[in-house]
């Protein structure tokens, strides 16, 4: 063979070789609905996906896409259909769908998101997946944001002084917790807050402090009235299309699993716990902080019998024991609390 021949032998294997390499890899498209500024984006997502091209050793790209394909509504579909690989969202968004998500939705459960979130996740991965409502999709996590609490532009010091304010909700849970306190719920996703408090249309706002000090909402609330545990709380999910899952090497599934449930619910917990603590340290100047007193959080708890007792019924109708997953959680909090 000719010097010609062996550099034509050697630059065709490499050229084989690099599409070989270029073929081996498998790009996912991630769906994202909120700016690439927010924290669940580029403190959780963007995380997430350099964690799967590490431990895979390139073999799989997690691609963030730009803009959304759909609103936050539409995203456990896209991911079902095919549409994206990975989504991310809110169950509350699209009520009736996501019975179970209700539990980790119920008041005072804790002011630690890692807490909230690992708990969720275990009994999500215990009891409440029989229920069966992810079918078609590969559940890469559920957790829950901080502590959600109540914003306002009126002061608000008792729970009385909620009585008949128009306050932003964002589920059926918290929709349903703001009717007993005598406000009236307003609804819309959390990219919305800026306008409808700005143009009157909310007085005031069910979130959690990143959120508002996120949305630049400090011009328009001064009060927030807090109860610990949170006066609510809202459940998220992460899932890939099922066919994306299947289609990746064992090899790959293997790698990406230890990423994935309780790790990926404990690291969303710390994004929001970091992030709520900037947000708090933020609105410091600008916003009166007023904590519910005992006599406050009994007379919320009375208050909130009723959707407690509403969304267990709920559950339950899944097939799942809504008593029991209940309790289940609010053991694992108190045991994730204690430190064990």
């Amino acid at each position: 063979m000719n010097a010609i021949s062996k550099l034509l032998g050697v630059t065709g294997l490499a050229s084989a070789l690099a599409f070989g390499a270029a073929e081996a890899q498998t790009v996912l498209t991630l769906n994202s609905w909120l700016p690439p500024s927010h924290p669940q984006v580029a403190q959780l997502m963007v995380p997430f996906a350099e964690d799967v091209a590490r431990v895979t050793e390139g073999r799989v790209q997690i691609q963030i896409l730009p803009a959304p394909l759909g609103p936050p509504s539409a995203a456990f579909d896209l991911a079902l259909n095919g549409v994206a690989d990975i989504t991310y969202s809110v169950q509350g968004y699209t009520p009736g769908r996501f019975r179970t998500a209700a539990l980790a939705e119920l008041p005072f459960l804790s002011d630690d998101a890692v807490v909230s979130s690992v708990a969720y996740w275990r009994v999500q991965d215990a009891m409440l997946a029989q229920a069966g409502e992810y079918a078609g999709v590969k559940v890469l996590s559920v957790f829950t944001h901080g502590p959600g609490e109540i914003f306002s532009s009126s002061p608000i010091e008792t729970v009385d002084d909620i009585d008949g304010l128009k306050i932003r909700v964002g589920s059926t849970v918290a929709h349903d917790l703001a009717t007993l306190l005598g406000a009236v719920p307003i609804e819309g996703p959390s990219p919305r807050a800026y306008e409808l408090l700005s143009q009157g249309v909310a007085d005031g706002i069910f979130f959690p402090f990143e959120t508002v000090n996120f949305f630049n909402l400090q011009d328009l609330v001064s009060s927030a009235f807090t109860a610990p545990g949170g006066i609510y709380n809202t459940a998220m999910f992460m899932v890939m299309n099922q066919g994306a899952w299947d289609r990746l090497s064992a090899e790959d599934q293997a790698a990406i699993e230890p990423l994935l449930g309780e790790a990926l619910a404990r690291r969303a917990g710390e994004m929001w716990n970091a992030a709520d603590a900037a947000g708090r340290a933020a609105m410091a100047d600008s916003v009166t902080f007023h904590q519910a007193t005992e006599a406050d959080v009994a007379q919320l708890r009375a208050r909130f019998a009723p959707v407690v007792a509403a969304n267990l019924a709920l559950v339950s109708e899944t097939g799942v024991d809504g008593a029991a997953a209940y309790q289940m959680l609010l053991d694992e909090v108190a045991a994730l609390e204690a430190g064990h």
